[in-house]
């Protein structure tokens, strides 16, 4: 059944405390931008003006931040206007790993997943400014690695793009495919999101 995003949800989601940087929602836009032409971009500029959360992706600045709400609407109206299901979601966020800033400035410690590990909490810090993330596990014989997300509940679809995110983060270290799932979601009565990484 098609998603539909409403003033009413777009509105709520505008209210979740919390700033995450420009980057996010502008790769978002750039993947169907890449994906489906630049016309595209003027479609979801209007559906957000219509939604009455008007926003120019070419003029946001990648390193400023800007409402978290605003990330997720944006992954709702694509996910709308396009009928993109979580595999689409999932590739949004490998997308926003690879163009992501903030990745490429943390790229020097992407020598094992040992020193991911102990730096992940300042990766998430420079992009969101709610939440707070860490490695539970970390297995490299057994080539898993589970990370927890806690005080961070956006919306559904996002905890899809962040399977993406991850998933591809954890590629670039290892060199080899990787396979991340959700485990806990408060979306399903969880206290907190959990990530199992497979390599």
């Amino acid at each position: 059944m098609k998603e539909i995003i409403t003033k009413k949800i777009a509105d709520e989601l505008m209210k979740i405390k919390g700033e995450v940087r420009g980057i996010a929602p502008k790769s978002h836009v750039q993947f169907v931008v890449e994906e489906k032409g630049e016309e595209i971009l003027k479609k979801i500029e209007e559906k957000m003006k219509e939604l009455g959360h008007p926003v120019e992706y070419k003029n946001m600045k990648p390193m400023s931040f800007y409402p978290i709400g605003l990330e997720a609407t944006t992954l709702l109206v694509i996910k709308e206007l396009f009928n993109y299901d979580d595999k689409k979601l999932r590739e949004i966020g490998i997308y926003q790993s690879k163009v992501s800033l903030i990745i490429k400035l943390f790229t020097k410690y992407f020598v094992s997943m040992k020193v991911i590990a102990q730096k992940a909490p300042e990766m998430w810090r420079k992009y969101y400014t709610v939440g707070d993330l860490r490695i539970t596990e970390l297995n490299e014989k057994e080539k898993y690695t589970v990370i927890e997300v806690k005080d961070f509940q956006i919306y559904p679809s996002h905890c899809r793009m962040l399977e993406g995110y991850f998933g591809n983060v954890v590629k670039m270290v290892t060199n080899k495919n990787t396979e991340c799932k959700e485990t806990k979601c408060p979306f399903l009565g969880d206290n907190y999101h959990e990530f199992m990484i497979r390599w």
